[in-house]
């Protein structure tokens, strides 16, 4: 019997659940290659520590940008290598696949993503969206004509839906989340501070001193990097103001994308978003005062998922356990 895998394929980290053990993996989308054999080096946090250290011959990818395939031979490998290390592919048995897609992903792009999958020794493969599949892990009730709205703040994109009788209504998707944060750290760093930072310091200061309110004071932290005008080594203290200051404009239009979303919503299903509030999901839900920002920018009660992080996989292994959550259920391709 061939293993139903669900995948949850971010741009930062990959989940993978396997039905009847759960998620058995969470793992950084990243993976380090020869670039000389064309062989998988690293793979997951080891391929992480290598990005900004690998020799000429090696490089660190991160072969997923924005939800979709941004390089389709890496994405193979590391896939065929996930498969291979959690049993779900072996001589004799090939997976059945459901992995999620950004709901606003072109055919092409998803065209790409089944295609990795299919080469990494998948036997067939169904797709749902990201949203829908956040949603339904996040327990909202998908299937009733009550609206309800999830805010998906990832990796590479954040995703904003209504979502009412087994369907999205509205949505709206903007290149702005985790690595765009990251991106705003290590430019505020260099033109304030001289201080040149990679992106996992970057991240590092994001998860440790990152807010969303001015008034939040988280501390403050020695950051280590590269003096811009002196070409040398540095370090430098850093405090939660510094990583407001980079990140808040970002966080606003966040909050934009939110509002505008909420402006095209038909009256009755604004009304119920109004009565029951806004589902927050994704690694970005986890910056401290995130929820109290978007509530005071719309006015509505924002309540944050109890695993926020592992939503949508979770979402994903429901699809697989009852396809009819959704109308229609799931179609999945043979190869």
């Amino acid at each position: 019997m061939p293993k139903h895998v669900g995948l949850d394929l971010g741009t930062s980290n990959t989940r993978m659940f396997i039905k009847g053990k759960g998620i058995i993996l969470r793992s950084p989308t990243v993976v380090t290659v020869d670039k000389n054999k064309d062989v998988v080096v690293a793979l997951g946090s080891d391929a992480k520590k290598m990005i900004g250290k690998t020799p000429s011959n090696m490089e660190a990818y991160r072969p997923i940008r924005n939800g979709v395939v941004a390089d389709f031979e890496v994405t193979a490998l590391m896939l065929h290598e996930f498969f291979l290390r959690t049993e779900a592919l072996s001589l004799f048995n090939r997976p059945v696949v459901l992995v999620s897609t950004p709901e606003n992903c072109t055919e092409v792009e998803k065209l790409a993503v089944e295609n990795a999958i299919f080469a990494a020794g998948a036997k067939a493969v169904g797709m749902v969206g990201s949203s829908m599949a956040a949603a339904v892990g996040a327990g909202l009730k998908v299937n009733s004509p009550r609206g309800c709205m999830i805010v998906d703040i990832g990796g590479g994109m954040t995703q904003v839906a209504v979502i009412s009788s087994g369907g999205i209504v509205r949505s709206r998707a903007v290149k702005l989340a985790g690595e765009k944060l990251d991106a705003a750290i290590i430019n505020n760093l260099r033109m304030k501070k001289d201080l040149y930072v990679g992106e996992m310091t970057a991240e590092l200061l994001k998860v440790r001193l990152g807010t969303a309110l001015p008034e939040t004071n988280r501390g403050l932290l020695d950051v280590s990097g590269r003096n811009e005008k002196l070409k040398c080594a540095q370090t430098v203290r850093v405090g939660s103001e510094d990583i407001y200051n980079a990140i808040h404009i970002a966080l606003e239009a966040i909050c934009r994308t939110i509002t505008s979303v909420l402006e095209s919503t038909p009256p009755e299903l604004a009304s119920d978003i109004s009565d029951f509030g806004i589902m927050l999901v994704g690694g970005g839900a986890n910056i401290n005062g995130i929820a109290e920002l978007i509530n005071k920018k719309t006015g509505l009660r924002v309540t944050t998922a109890k695993n926020p992080m592992d939503c949508e996989c979770i979402g994903i292994a429901r699809l697989i356990e009852k396809p009819s959550i959704i109308p229609g259920g799931i179609l999945y391709k043979n190869r």
